[in-house]
C-alpha cells in the first residue's frame, strides 16, 4: 500500500530539486495539454510546445526528466506501440506520458498558490446590491401561500455565494491596504494617481456600505421570522441527492445545520450581536482608517525625496564635526549637546557615595557629583530586575466595578435619548429646542443615515439606521423655514425637517 504522506511529498519534490524550472516546464505542457483535452505526450511533442527557461534541452535530457517525474508520480507512462515498425523499435523503450491523478492535484494547488498570491482584494458593491435583491426576492417567496421550493433554494444559493465572495474580499482587504511595499517602490506621479484612485473608490464604497447595510440589515430582520420554513425547504431539496443508504432524517437535519450556521453568519455580518460588532461597521471602520494609512505612506515617501538625512547620515556628519573640533573642550560641549550627557543619578539607584551626601540639586556637573554603580545588566539589557519577591498582584475590583457603573450610565443615556427622539411620532427639528449632549450625537448619527439616502434636497426619504434598529423618515419643510437647537456643544441650526423615528418592531 502507497504511503499518502510520502506520496504527497514526492509529488512535490520537482518544485524544489536540481533543474526544478525544466521540470516546471514539462509539468505546465502537461497541464496545458489536460485543458486541451489531450490525454497523452510524446518526449517529442514534449520538446517543441515546452516554454524552456533557457536553450531547448536534447531529447535525452526531457527523457530522463519525464522518467523521474513518473517515479516521483506526478506522471504516468505507457508503451508507445503506435510508432512502432521493426522488432528492434518495439522492444527500445517508448513511452507515452500523461498527468497522474497526484499530478493534476499538485498542478491545481500550484495554481491556486500563484493567483492567491496575485490576488488584489476588492471591495464588492455590486454585492451590496446583490445581496439586497435576493432578500427582498426571498420576501416575495415568502408572501405566497406555498413557496416555490426550487426558487428559494436557487435565491438561497445564489445569495451564499455572493456574500461569501463578499466576505472573502473584505477580509482579504481588510488584511493589507496600505500596500506600502508598493508606494515605496513607485515613481511619486504613480503614487499621486493612486491615491487620489483610491480614496475615490474608498469613499465610494462607503457610502454604498452605509446606504445599504441599514436596508440589508431591516431585510434580516424582517424574514427572521419566515427563515426557518424557507431554509427546511432548501435543505429537503437538497436531500433528495443525499447517497444512497443515507437516512434521511439524519441528511436533513445536516443540512439545515449547514443552512443556519450560513444564515447566522449573514445575519451577523450586518447586525451586531450583543457586544460584538457588525462586521460591516468593522468593514467601514477599517476602509476609513485605510485613507489617513496611505496619507501617511505618501507623506513618508515625500520625506524620502525632500532629501531629508538619516541616522546614519548624522553620525557621519556628526563625525565630522568632531574631527574639526579645535580642542578637547568644545569636543565635549558638542558631546553633551548630542548626546545629552547627564549626571547618573536619574537612574534612581542608591549608592554609598550619594548615601554619605546629601540630596544633590540638579545643576551639579556630573563631573562634580558623587559616582553611582551601575549594574552591567543595566547597561546590557536597558532594564535591572529588583531583588526580592515579586510584588503582590494588584485588587482591581474597585476599578472594574468603576467601569462597569460607567457603561451601565452610558447604557442608561442612550436608552433615555432613544427614548426622547424615538417614539414613532413625528415631529418638526424646530420643536426640539434644546438637547443633551447624548440625545444630540443620536439626533446628529440618525439624520446623517437619512441625508446619505437623501438625492435631491426636497425629497422625502426613508432608511434604517445602522444597525436595523430603527427606521427613520425625513420629510423636508418648506425652503425658507428654519429649525435651530440649543446643545451643550453648540448651536445647530438649518432648514426644518419633518422627523419621524421608530424602533423596527413597531409599525406606525
Amino acid at each position: 500500500m502507497i504511503d499518502p504522506i510520502h506520496s504527497a511529498t514526492s509529488l512535490f519534490r520537482h518544485v524544489a530539486t536540481d533543474k526544478a524550472a525544466h521540470y516546471r516546464a514539462i509539468m505546465e505542457t502537461f497541464a496545458a495539454a489536460k485543458r486541451q483535452f489531450r490525454l497523452q505526450l510524446r518526449p517529442d511533442e514534449v520538446q517543441i510546445e515546452a516554454r524552456w527557461p533557457g536553450a531547448t534541452p536534447s531529447l535525452d535530457e526531457i527523457q530522463t526528466a519525464l522518467t523521474q517525474l513518473a517515479d516521483w508520480g506526478n506522471l504516468e507512462a505507457q508503451p508507445d506501440t503506435a510508432r512502432v515498425s521493426s522488432i528492434e523499435d518495439f522492444y527500445r523503450a517508448r513511452y507515452l506520458y500523461r498527468l497522474s491523478l497526484g499530478g493534476e492535484a499538485v498542478e491545481a494547488a500550484l495554481i491556486t498558490f500563484a493567483q492567491t498570491l496575485a490576488r488584489q482584494s476588492e471591495l464588492q458593491t455590486v454585492a451590496l446590491e446583490d445581496i439586497l435583491t435576493d432578500l427582498n426576492a426571498l420576501i416575495a417567496l415568502a408572501a405566497e401561500p406555498v413557496p416555490d421550493a426550487a426558487k428559494v433554494h436557487t435565491v438561497l444559493r445564489d445569495l451564499v455565494r455572493v456574500f461569501e465572495r463578499l466576505a472573502d474580499e473584505a477580509q482579504a482587504f481588510m488584511a493589507g491596504v496600505a500596500r506600502a511595499i508598493e508606494l515605496q517602490q513607485a515613481e511619486v506621479q504613480a503614487v499621486i494617481a493612486f491615491k487620489q484612485r483610491l480614496i475615490d473608490y474608498l469613499q465610494r464604497f462607503v457610502g454604498d456600505l452605509v446606504a445599504r447595510s441599514g436596508l440589508i440589515a431591516a431585510r434580516i430582520v424582517e424574514l427572521d421570522a419566515v427563515i426557518e420554513s424557507l431554509l427546511m425547504l432548501a435543505a429537503g431539496r437538497e436531500r433528495r441527492d443525499s447517497a444512497p443508504g443515507a437516512q434521511e432524517a439524519a441528511a436533513l437535519e445536516a443540512r439545515m445545520v449547514t443552512w443556519r450556521e450560513r444564515w447566522r453568519g449573514l445575519s451577523r455580518w450586518f447586525i451586531s450581536d450583543g457586544h460584538i460588532p457588525a462586521q460591516s461597521e468593522l468593514l467601514r471602520a477599517r476602509v476609513r482608517s485605510a485613507i489617513p494609512q496611505l496619507l501617511a505612506a505618501v507623506a513618508a515617501l515625500n520625506e524620502r525625496r525632500s532629501g531629508r538625512s538619516d541616522r546614519s547620515a548624522d553620525f557621519r556628519i556628526m563625525a565630522r564635526w568632531f574631527a574639526d573640533a579645535r580642542d578637547d573642550d568644545e569636543a565635549h560641549r558638542l558631546w553633551r549637546a548630542g548626546f545629552a550627557l547627564n549626571p547618573a543619578r536619574h537612574f534612581s539607584l542608591q549608592s554609598e557615595a550619594v548615601a554619605r551626601h546629601e540630596q544633590l540639586p540638579a545643576s551639579t556637573p556630573w563631573a562634580d557629583a558623587p559616582a553611582v554603580p551601575i549594574h552591567p545588566r543595566l547597561r546590557e539589557q536597558g532594564e535591572v530586575t529588583p531583588r526580592g519577591a515579586p510584588p503582590h498582584v494588584r485588587d482591581r475590583d474597585a476599578e472594574r466595578a468603576m467601569l462597569a457603573a460607567h457603561i451601565a450610565e452610558e447604557r442608561a443615556q442612550i436608552d433615555a435619548a432613544r427614548a426622547t427622539l424615538a417614539n414613532g411620532r413625528p415631529f418638526r427639528l424646530s420643536e426640539l429646542a434644546t438637547l443633551d449632549t447624548h440625545a444630540f450625537r443620536l439626533f446628529l448619527a440618525l439624520l446623517g443615515e437619512a441625508l446619505v439616502a437623501q438625492r435631491e434636497p426636497d425629497q422625502a426619504v426613508e432608511c434604517h439606521s445602522a444597525d436595523g434598529l430603527l427606521r427613520i423618515r425625513l420629510e423636508p419643510l418648506a425652503d425658507g423655514s428654519h429649525a435651530s437647537i440649543q446643545t451643550a456643544l453648540g448651536v445647530f441650526s438649518g432648514r426644518d425637517h419633518l422627523l419621524t423615528v421608530t424602533p423596527t418592531g413597531d409599525r406606525p
